[in-house]
């Protein structure tokens, strides 16, 4: 009998651990918008995986939010980058609707691609999504932060060194989601 209780309590246990780690993963890498962002990644030729990375990271996918330098929506997009992506690719822009999911992650989306395919290599993409193209080029160029000026050796932003991180702790759990 007594076998059986302990046998009892380590499932009970077991059972709330896997809870409460379901819970610290759904807190920190929720999986919002899915289906918005698998079709628009898609359409895009990005990954899923890193999309929603770069969402979590960005802004928690909060729709309103708007950062202290006024990069708004999911995919936290400042209002000029947007409009000049709309225009690239050919969709009409509106600053009222940055807030709206879809609107917000199919501009991000491609304004990543655009990114991706520009640097060719996604920490550089990433770095520029979040320091800018110009700052990204000017580091490549310098000695100091790329030796081959192709890929970084330092990034000089500690806010997007600490970027850089965060995307790959969320990437490695949306990898796994987003298969």
């Amino acid at each position: 009998m007594k076998a059986f209780y302990s046998v009892a309590i380590l499932f009970f246990v077991a059972v709330f651990l896997s809870v409460l780690i379901g819970c610290f993963y759904g807190y920190f890498y929720p999986m919002k918008y899915v289906t918005e962002i698998k079709s628009i990644a898609e359409e895009c030729e990005v990954s899923p995986s890193l999309m929603a990375s770069v969402a979590n990271v960005e802004s928690g996918y909060n729709t309103n939010c708007i950062s202290n330098k006024g990069a708004i929506g999911i995919m936290q997009l400042m209002p000029s980058t947007a409009k000049w992506m709309c225009e690239r690719i050919g969709i009409e822009y509106s600053e009222e609707r940055l807030v709206e999911p879809e609107y917000n992650l199919r501009i991000g989306g491609y304004y990543l691609a655009y990114l991706l395919s520009y640097f060719n290599d996604e920490e550089n993409a990433l770095c520029a999504y979040n320091a800018g193209l110009g700052n990204v080029r000017a580091w490549l160029a310098d000695k100091k932060y790329s030796s081959d000026g192709k890929v970084l050796d330092d990034i000089p932003f500690e806010e997007t060194r600490n970027y850089i991180v965060k995307i790959n702790k969320n990437l490695r759990h949306y990898k796994n989601k987003y298969k």
